[in-house]
């Protein structure tokens, strides 16, 4: 198997290895909701927590860390700098704030949450300025387009590890993909789900009952096969340990293909070439 167990990595372009799988704490609520979900996570094999600064909720994802009997070392933690902080001094200062808020030393895997051309070169050699001093193990983007990219690549001294994007059956961005991998930068996907969209599906009802597994399971098997990196959102601990359990089978390269097959362009989440927010 490509995939054995909830301990399956990649290797990012510096050698940092990231988790395959982890849990999204997109609109997750400071306090016991964060809290919990995250406990259940850890109980559950999860090592790699997902956040930014505009979720809200740093402070409870710090707690949540702290109150773990997980060392530190053995956890990834990422978070995003958000919008209106993006040029140099302010990014510096937005890091530094998540930190304490998740009272952190250093964090793991830090992105540039969505792009704005007019202050990417400012705000990229504050991270890695941040990566360099040892302050974020990794450095990344989130939802950059390909143009977007070879826009980054031009002027980076450090190149990005990560590129987190939109990405479900219904959304695969094949040519984002290939410029990924070809550039060595670690493809990631949020809302692996498309917000439940995708299990309605029907081809993916119809490998749920051929494998037996549920949908959710089939569409994280099929990215995790795909080397594709995913952070499923979720509160429930049922949920959370049924996302988790998607390395005792493998779909067949038949069955990918079919996956493979459901592109159709499809967002749910604002096109990265037209935010105004």
């Amino acid at each position: 198997m490509i995939a054995s167990n909830l301990n399956s990595k990649v290797t990012l372009s510096n050698g940092v290895k990231m988790p395959l799988l982890g849990l999204g704490l997109y609109q997750t609520n400071n306090g016991k909701e964060i809290e919990n979900a995250i406990a259940n996570a850890l109980d559950a094999g999860y090592r790699l927590l997902d956040t930014a600064s505009f979720y809200n909720n740093e402070e409870g994802v710090g707690k949540a860390i702290k109150t773990s009997i997980i060392p530190r070392e053995q956890l990834f933690v990422t978070s995003k700098l958000w919008n209106s902080d993006q040029g140099f001094q302010s990014t510096m200062k937005a890091f530094e704030t998540s930190l304490k808020l998740m009272q952190q030393e250093y964090l793991d895997l830090y992105l540039i949450h969505w792009p704005i051309p007019e202050k990417t070169v400012e705000t990229w050699r504050a991270l890695e300025t941040l990566y360099t001093t040892g302050k974020i193990r990794a450095i990344g983007v989130s939802n950059f387009t390909k143009n977007q990219l070879e826009e980054l690549l031009s002027i980076a001294e450090v190149p990005p590890m990560v590129n987190q994007v939109e990405f479900h059956p219904r959304l695969q961005q094949n040519e984002l993909q290939a410029f990924c991998n070809e550039h060595k930068i670690q493809y990631q996907a949020w809302s692996p789900l498309a917000k439940g969209d995708a299990l309605e599906i029907g081809e993916i009802k119809c490998l749920a009952e051929k494998y037996g597994k549920s949908e959710s399971q089939i569409v994280l098997r099929w990215m995790i096969q795909k080397k594709i990196s995913t952070i499923p959102k979720s509160v429930h601990k049922w949920r959370i340990f049924e996302n988790a359990d998607v390395f005792t089978f493998e779909l067949s390269d038949m069955d990918v293909e079919v996956l493979d097959g459901l592109d159709s362009n499809q967002r749910i989440g604002p096109d990265p070439n037209s935010i105004d927010f």
